[in-house]
């Protein structure tokens, strides 16, 4: 199978959930197809400037095999900003973490205190300015309840319920995240495709093909255990080196970093292998 080949294979197998989503959400192709021409557009726009070329209609339209009037058109209707979104996210996340790590809001053991939500030291409001930036206390406060994320006690202080922040409410948060997500495991892909062994970077996973269903209950209580430990270990390095918590004047750069994981399950599309049958 040629480079080409296996690439269009892998698409369209990628492409398969994505269009289930599609679909199930009522986006109808050509809206799809839209999509895909900006995308492209922004591409090889990339392309062009990382190449040391001028972005220049012509030289996008060669590159992505669109007309001109398409790439002229495109570039005056640019795609919705989510930087928005992924902001609130970001920091309704640090929230969470911080007040699960930092000595000021959680417990020696790492267990998050109760808090006030204003008026002491220590307080819920205190957390937010030191984890959210310009966020207001009360504006965090809304998100983290609008989540199901913090509950009031008898005595009226904050108690956090969770672990990690995912929006439990509103689809379009949620489908933010998803296309945030799946960026970043597509880009570290890409990345891999690009580079020798030596400076490939972490692309792991384990699977089975052959399971039993009531093998898939523990393994997902496994892997959210055990996800959620290195995910906090991760999240205390990350911690340290967040240069909007510990500014360094000598610092180069402004990364953006990190480390995803995730569960799948689905039907073998024969069911049980033959020989595996009582």
């Amino acid at each position: 199978m040629t480079e080409h080949a296996a690439l269009a294979a892998a698409v369209e197998r990628l492409l398969q959930p994505l269009a289930d989503l599609l679909v199930r959400n009522g986006v109808p192709h050509a809206a799809f197809a839209e999509l895909a021409k900006q995308a492209y557009v922004e591409a090889a726009r990339r392309r062009l400037r990382s190449a040391g070329a001028r972005p220049t209609m012509a030289a996008i339209a060669v590159a992505t095999g669109l007309t001109r009037k398409d790439v002229s058109r495109l570039e005056k209707d640019p795609p919705p900003d989510a930087h928005e979104t992924a902001a609130r996210y970001q920091r309704a996340a640090r929230v969470i973490t911080g007040w699960i790590r930092d000595p000021r809001f959680a417990t020696p053991a790492g267990e998050p205190r109760p808090l006030a939500t204003d008026g002491e030291p220590d307080s819920f409001a205190d957390l937010v300015r030191a984890f959210s930036g310009d966020i207001p206390p009360s504006t965090m406060l809304l998100e983290l309840e609008r989540c199901d994320a913090v509950e009031r006690t008898p005595d009226g202080r904050l108690r956090l319920t969770v672990r990690a922040y995912l929006p439990r409410q509103g689809e379009a948060e949620k489908l933010q995240i998803l296309g945030t997500d799946v960026a970043g495991l597509i880009s570290t892909i890409a990345h891999n495709l690009d580079v020798p062994p030596a400076g490939a970077w972490l692309q792991r996973k384990v699977f089975y093909d052959n399971l039993p269903a009531h093998a898939l209950d523990g393994l997902q209580r496994l892997a959210t255990q055990e996800g959620q430990r290195l995910l906090e270990r991760l999240d205390r390095y990350l911690a340290e080196h967040d240069l909007d918590a510990h500014p360094d004047p000598a610092a180069t750069g402004g990364h953006r970093a990190g480390v995803g994981l995730y569960y799948f399950e689905e039907p073998s599309p024969d069911g049980p292998r033959p020989e595996s049958r009582p």
